[in-house]
């Protein structure tokens, strides 16, 4: 899948011939444990959320640098994190019925 570049403007070239990957998202930061504890309740996840404590030099927070993509075809997100997850799962679950109907 190519990306496409804002109404009204052309990605440049070598944006679109590029074999590099692109972080599309919303570039905001968010803790790890949020975001886990956040598609859990998103998801109807009941079990428990654990921790590995004999590795804690993992990433305690994460934040998708997003300006390649800006700056090489105008991608700026327009949904939310949060927007965006909820919009995600239920694209999954609708995604899993319509194959699960199809068998």
């Amino acid at each position: 899948m190519w990306p496409m570049p804002p109404r009204g403007s052309s990605p440049r070239p070598s944006a679109m011939t590029s074999r590099n990957p692109w972080n599309l998202g919303s570039g905001q930061e968010i803790s790890i444990q949020d975001l886990a504890v956040t598609i859990a309740e998103l998801t109807g996840f009941e079990g428990r959320i654990v921790w590995d404590t004999s590795q804690p030099n993992g990433q305690p927070r994460r934040r998708l640098d997003v300006s390649r993509a800006e700056r090489e075809f105008g991608f700026r997100a327009r949904t939310p994190l949060d927007e965006g997850l909820r919009k995600t799962v239920e694209w999954v679950a609708g995604t899993e019925r319509a194959a699960a109907g199809n068998r």
